[in-house]
């Protein structure tokens, strides 16, 4: 059989997607701006963030792979700093919250120094708060609370405060002079080779949807006196593809007419002889089978 024409191609489909990008991490750095996150991520890889002292100072996460040994190593996400409000959008929250979904591990940095007269039991809550309003599944997620700036006179008074608040244990360090560094890193790598990795999280009220057209149905409908608009996704795609100016192709499209059920519906919907009948734009007169 020797093909006489070709078919046309398809309209091509446009849709608008919005694409997130959620970094994979094991451990996922959180807490508040300026309470030494880059500092320590800066100290145990090669990752270099910019430091400064003022909030705010990284606005898009860094990774950084913290090699234990020859054989043991993890990837850190140093996550910019949350501030209240941030699972509601406020000082681009949003925009971090979303990767700590797909760590296996959160390690919360609390600056126990006191600076600004901040208090550090309220700030480990506030943060707890934000993960648990970004998604139910990060407040259950394993979490290591660090207490940072150890290095700081106040900080030890304030270190006793959030011990007692968190009624677990605390790493006590200074990421400026790497003081309880090591032992934070090796507890790290023991517990991370017991944690399972993190199921994909869709957000709460949220349902995928399917980019493809739901099919219409085969449809014959008359609209006037002479008038019958045929509808349906197969046939209407059926008639797009036909190149109607080759006599082959229309032939071979009635036998397809045929086959779909449209003649048998043309008559059910009273079809005469001469009626016109319209599929998309394209339009043909009505012939009964002799």
């Amino acid at each position: 059989h020797v093909a006489h024409y070709a078919e046309r191609g398809e309209a091509g489909e446009v849709h608008d997607v919005l694409l997130e990008l959620k970094l994979i991490a094991d451990v996922g750095l959180v807490g508040f701006p300026n309470v030494g996150k880059s500092t320590l991520i800066s100290r145990v890889s090669a990752a270099r963030p910019k430091i400064a002292e003022y909030p705010f100072t990284t606005l898009q996460p860094h990774l950084g792979v913290v090699a234990i040994d020859h054989a043991t190593s993890f990837v850190m996400a140093d996550i910019p700093g949350l501030v209240e409000g941030a699972h509601e959008g406020k000082g681009m929250g949003d925009r971090f919250l979303r990767h700590i979904e797909r760590t296996r591990l959160i390690l919360h940095l609390v600056d126990v120094s006191g600076w600004e007269e901040r208090n550090p039991v309220e700030d480990w809550r506030s943060i707890n708060r934000e993960l648990k309003g970004w998604h139910p599944a990060l407040a259950s997620k394993p979490q290591i609370v660090v207490a940072n700036k150890m290095d700081v006179d106040t900080s030890k008074a304030n270190l006793t405060k959030l011990k007692r608040a968190t009624r677990k244990p605390v790493f006590a360090i200074s990421a400026v002079t790497g003081e309880g560094v090591p032992e934070l890193l090796r507890e790290l790598a023991r517990i991370l080779p017991t944690l399972p990795f993190p199921d994909l999280l869709t957000p709460t009220g949220a349902e995928p949807k399917s980019l493809e057209a739901p099919l219409v149905p085969l449809s014959v409908e008359r609209v006037s006196e002479g008038l019958l608009v045929a509808r349906g996704t197969k046939l209407e795609r059926l008639v797009a593809r036909t190149p109607l100016e080759n006599s082959a192709a229309v032939d071979d499209l009635q036998n397809r007419f045929y086959r779909l059920g449209l003649n048998d519906m043309l008559v059910a919907a009273g079809a005469h002889e001469g009626d016109v009948v319209r599929i998309g734009t394209f339009e043909f007169n009505y012939m009964p089978d002799e």
